[in-house]
């Protein structure tokens, strides 16, 4: 018997092959339909970084159900802050030297925002926080990361893939590991027991 128990697939409102690869681990079948929406433009209708990555995560889950009737459709987005100011993904290499120097020896936090939505009702929405402190690492260590990583550091917020070479920047993290990779599981998964989305 399958843990999944909906007749469709979850649809997953997001391009993130990380977040895709945390569900399907998790044993839920997963149909990945971006989201075209002006992320820019709704990101000027929050005030805070948990409030923007809610409302991202719950536009791209409602333009995605709009255009799929009946089924399941899970957005999510993650913002980062550090103190007042919020982080996006960095332009390139310059961008995220830039960033890491900035966040270097200090404490940042991650929001990661979900919203399960059918058709225009948003069924269950969830916002995580992770807290992350990066070491006071060498800049001579700094570009040997750079260099490794390569093109993935503008493919996520704050220049760093956690479950990567990003680890080495870090030296404490308070948070679960699902929430830092964007998919906060741990409030998805009860709320999908419930509704009998999956076996209890």
């Amino acid at each position: 018997m399958p843990l999944w128990l909906a007749s469709d697939p979850l649809v997953l409102a997001s391009k993130s092959e990380v977040r895709r690869a945390v569900l399907e681990a998790a044993g839920l079948p997963v149909v990945p339909v971006p989201a075209d929406i002006d992320e820019r433009a709704i990101e000027k209708r929050a005030r805070g970084p948990k409030d923007v990555a809610m409302l991202l995560a719950r536009e791209k889950a409602k333009a995605v159900a709009a255009r799929m009737p009946g089924r399941l459709v899970l957005g999510a987005d993650q913002t980062l802050s550090l103190g007042a100011e919020r982080f996006s993904k960095p332009a390139g290499r310059d961008g995220a030297r830039a960033q890491l120097l900035q966040l270097r020896g200090k404490t940042h936090e991650l929001h990661s925002g979900i919203a399960l939505v059918r058709d225009a009702e948003v069924l269950f929405e969830d916002c995580a926080v992770a807290r992350l402190s990066m070491r006071n690492f060498s800049e001579p260590f700094l570009e040997t990361y750079l260099d490794g990583a390569g093109a993935s550091v503008s493919q996520s917020v704050g220049g760093y893939q956690l479950e990567k070479t990003g680890i080495h920047l870090f030296e404490k993290i308070e948070g679960d590991h699902f929430t830092i990779l964007g998919m906060p599981l741990f409030s998805l998964l009860p709320f999908l027991r419930t509704q009998k989305f999956l076996v209890e």
